[in-house]
């Protein structure tokens, strides 16, 4: 093993120490979501305020490929959007989302227009799209790293929603078996990509950073329900109240 490959193995080692450590399957909101703990108003707002981040996913992409010179590496990123948005017939993780949305009691149009988001999880939103458009590539490309972990909270929200909760069944779950087969497919490319230009210590902090970043971004947007519907329960001006928004 040269060094260069030394160095490769070490920084992927990094990032994904960042992912054990700070990736948001360790939030208690999620511990409780999984273990049908959580009350159907309480998956109702999780459900509101996921889909800020869902609908933000396609523009954050569409951001990036607006920057990025190399073709084979925008060949390589627009299907991401096609995943989400889908194509005009039907399918993408937005819609599937809605099917969630509506099997646990909510009007989709309501969902889809945004109303009652949280505030912080709108920042938290609106951070990462920001981050994405003006951040050097390196930056925006590990940002998207979350991926890496993201197959085994797919599994283990299956497995419990499925056993715990009423509404769970093959189509309401169906967001998230779809992404047990397109994260690995997309982390394959951006870590490839990561590890191959991150090649000085600066740069591979700076992969780091964005990776912490984004961890923030998925933990700050669990911290807000949990305060909202949780634990002190306070809901802020403008955000769902149970009983709005109903199918």
């Amino acid at each position: 093993m040269n060094a260069q490959d030394r160095e490769i193995g070490s920084l992927e080692k990094r990032l994904r120490a960042i992912g054990a450590e700070r990736y948001h399957d360790k939030h208690p909101f999620h511990h409780m979501l999984h273990n049908g703990r959580c009350s159907p108003d309480q998956v109702r707002a999780w459900v509101i305020n996921r889909w800020a981040y869902q609908a933000a996913i396609p523009k954050k992409d569409a951001a990036f490929l607006s920057r990025c010179d190399d073709p084979q590496m925008r060949r390589e990123w627009r299907s991401r959007i096609v995943d989400h948005d889908g194509d005009v017939e039907g399918g993408g993780g937005i819609r599937r989302w809605l099917k969630l949305a509506e099997a646990v009691g909510l009007d989709p149009d309501y969902v889809a227009s945004g109303r009652g988001v949280l505030p912080a999880t709108q920042f938290a939103v609106d951070a990462y799209v920001r981050y994405v458009r003006d951040m050097p590539l390196l930056q925006a490309v590990a940002s998207s790293l979350t991926e890496l972990f993201a197959p085994s909270i797919h599994e283990r929200r299956i497995e419990g929603m499925l056993k715990h909760y009423d509404f769970a069944n093959a189509e309401s779950m169906a967001y998230f078996r779809k992404r047990l087969t397109e994260a690995p497919k997309d982390v394959k490319f951006g870590l490839a990509w990561v590890l191959e230009h991150a090649d000085t210590p600066e740069k591979e902090e700076a992969a780091c950073e964005a990776l912490i970043f984004k961890t923030n971004v998925l933990w700050a947007q669990l911290d807000a329900l949990w305060g909202a519907y949780v634990d002190p329960g306070r809901i802020p001006p403008g955000a769902w109240r149970p009983g709005e928004g109903l199918a």
